[in-house]
């Protein structure tokens, strides 16, 4: 996505994005998908814990912590640096993995530690992402770009998922990440189509980065919209997402009775889901009062994973995952579209990289998933998530109702 050529109607999507930047998010996607599928479910077989799966889960979502300095460097020294820089470090990861996969030394620390590493730089891919939308697009047209852009993710889910199942299942966790690193590989090559060129407001030499950070951590704090959209996010990403994020293989496993491929075939109907949802976002260009509608969703999504959690049969189970894929997706994509609105171009990427901060809601939410599940069960655990997620959403909701409700 080239920051240039900000108030082109193709922008983001433009010739050279098409190109270069477009596939490389694709592919970067289809291996995050693939590897987390691979991973979480060796994970559980090999250790039949579902607070070993938690943590694995909670391992890849710790750079959120630091995602705000990579904020801070993507508007320093431009996107195109960063990514290229993260990409190839994944790369690297990846290549390590395969090596000890095949020369069958490959044990749950070795896992868990390039998971730590992994997740170190992952969160912050996402940053970089939003913050080429915004550099490029017009207000008008950010539900738009948000929402196609998501298709890239939700679609390399649902190719990343059952490539996924089928390899590890059929060639073991060796073999298959040949085909993960190949993935990243490719991706850190078309990154470099990526134009150099940065927002222009912020002079590396003005400043220091810690100095930076604060601004953009006084920016979110001092404009009541982004706070209580930042409060919001956390709580989705601690009591809504760790449903379909890190319990799936769970779910596949203890639940449902499948085997890899059975949870391949759940994770890729939850991400139809949200390729539906960020169809229609894209095609109608969304709601007018984004705010209100994410709230709206957000209730909706907690309400429909309360009711996936009652249900232990894949048929009934499989039309659920669907929906609640459709209600996150438009949900977080009015969130995306309403906190770009929002903020200054100058503070864009450090706003998005202390977002990314509300993810570190969901390796929080897994690690107390997995104690709640042993110490009562899977239904009950996820019942009290959404009660409390409901009751928080309509605390925001009610504390910043002038920014996001009227």
């Amino acid at each position: 996505m080239s920051v240039t050529g900000k108030t082109s109607a193709l922008a983001p999507f433009s010739v050279r994005s098409f190109r270069f930047q477009w596939p490389a998010d694709l592919l970067t996607s289809w291996a995050f998908e693939m590897e987390t599928l691979i991973l979480g479910w060796y994970v559980l077989v090999e250790t039949n814990s579902v607070v070993w799966l938690t943590a694995f889960g909670s391992l890849q979502f710790i750079g959120t912590l630091v995602s705000p300095l990579f904020g801070v460097v993507g508007d320093r020294l431009g996107r195109r640096v960063v990514l290229c820089s993260m990409r190839a470090f994944y790369l690297i990861l990846a290549v390590s993995l395969m090596a000890l996969g095949l020369a069958d030394l490959l044990t749950p620390y070795h896992v868990f530690a390039i998971a730590f590493c992994t997740g170190m730089v992952r969160p912050s891919d996402l940053v970089m992402r939003n913050s080429l939308i915004g550099d490029t697009m017009p207000a008008e047209r950010l539900t738009n770009a948000i929402s196609l852009a998501r298709t890239t993710q939700d679609s390399a889910r649902i190719a990343g998922a059952l490539a996924g199942a089928a390899l590890f299942s059929v060639l073991g966790i060796g073999p298959a990440y040949i085909f993960v690193a190949g993935f990243y590989g490719l991706s850190f090559f078309l990154t470099f189509g990526v134009a150099r060129g940065r927002p222009g407001s912020a002079d590396p030499a003005a400043s220091s980065r810690w100095r930076d950070l604060r601004d953009g951590l006084l920016y979110v704090w001092n404009t009541p919209k982004v706070l209580g959209l930042m409060w919001l996010a956390f709580l989705v990403n601690m009591t809504a997402y760790p449903v379909t994020t890190g319990l799936m293989p769970y779910v596949a496993r203890e639940v449902y009775h499948l085997d890899e491929t059975g949870l391949g075939r759940l994770v890729a109907t939850y991400a139809a889901g949200g390729l539906v949802g960020s169809l229609v976002m894209a095609l109608t260009g969304g709601p007018r009062h984004t705010a209100r509608f994410m709230l709206i969703h957000i209730g909706l999504w907690y309400l429909a994973v309360t009711v996936f959690a009652r249900f232990d049969s894949e048929s009934v189970g499989l039309p659920l995952l669907f929906l609640i894929g459709l209600i996150q997706g438009v949900a977080m994509i009015a969130m995306s579209a309403t906190l770009l609105g929002t903020v200054a171009e100058a503070f864009r990427a450090r706003v998005m990289g202390v977002r990314m901060l509300a993810v570190y809601g969901l390796p929080i939410g897994l690690l107390c998933a997995g104690f709640l599940i042993d110490r009562f069960d899977y239904p009950s655990a996820i019942a009290i998530f959404a009660a409390v997620g409901l009751l928080f959403t309509l605390l925001i909701a009610v504390r910043w109702r002038e920014s996001l409700w009227e």
